[in-house]
């Protein structure tokens, strides 16, 4: 799964990463983002803008918003089968914006779990492959949330964890994002590990372990 994740660029940093992104001007910096709260989106609704939705994907369906806190992630094996997922797979597509993602290795003692950081070996930002939803609450206002497609994991992730998130390639962004309804089988290949050699990983401190931290000793390399 992925439960943590970074987006710690300056607004200038994203613009040359996504030169066609709408960028709000009311970004900041976030180094230990976690599940419930608002993280930064690209919907597929054609117009290429920045957005917060909720981590946590929330059916339109659902009676309780509180499945949300069950619904971080969702494997891309089964995307097209769960009632959870399958029409947000046809038409409500995202991108989740990251430059980093934490994943917790069990040690060979097996007494303690070591948090790992995981980026790009360049330091860009990127995407994460997401689905979103809109939920209709009974006080009449919406709520937009989303999840985090994972996959299997690439030879450096799979020292450390079985499951890791999609990581889209840049030239797929744009059939990622078509506001247009797809079919499962025109999407699934780009559901794919990402090429492990162009990724990095290193020991982080413990202090990730708490949402309550949310700065950049949360990303220091252990010394």
């Amino acid at each position: 799964m992925c439960g943590r994740f970074t987006m710690t660029v300056d607004p200038a940093q994203l613009r040359d990463a996504f030169p066609w992104l709408d960028v709000r001007e009311d970004w900041s910096p976030r180094y230990n983002i976690a599940p419930t709260q608002p993280v930064a989106v690209v919907p597929n609704r054609g117009d290429n803008r920045l957005d917060y939705f909720l981590w946590g994907l929330i059916p339109s369906w659902a009676k309780d918003p509180s499945i949300g806190n069950r619904l971080i992630n969702a494997r891309a094996e089964t995307l097209a089968e769960k009632a959870s997922f399958r029409n947000a797979f046809r038409r409500r597509r995202c991108l989740v914006l990251a430059d980093g993602f934490f994943e917790w290795k069990t040690e060979a003692d097996k007494k303690r779990k070591q948090p790992m950081y995981i980026r790009l070996k360049t330091g860009e930002p990127f995407g994460f492959a997401g689905l979103w939803e809109i939920w209709n609450s009974p006080d009449g206002s919406q709520v937009f949330s989303c999840t985090i497609i994972t996959t299997e994991p690439n030879e450096l992730v799979s020292e450390i964890h079985n499951r890791m998130p999609v990581i889209l390639k840049r030239e797929d962004y744009s059939s990622w994002l078509d506001p247009a309804e797809k079919r499962p089988q025109d999407l699934q290949d780009l559901l794919t590990p990402y090429p492990s050699g162009e990724l990095e990983s290193y020991p982080v401190s413990t202090m990730v372990n708490s949402p309550a931290n949310d700065d950049p000793g949360c990303v220091l390399p252990l010394a």
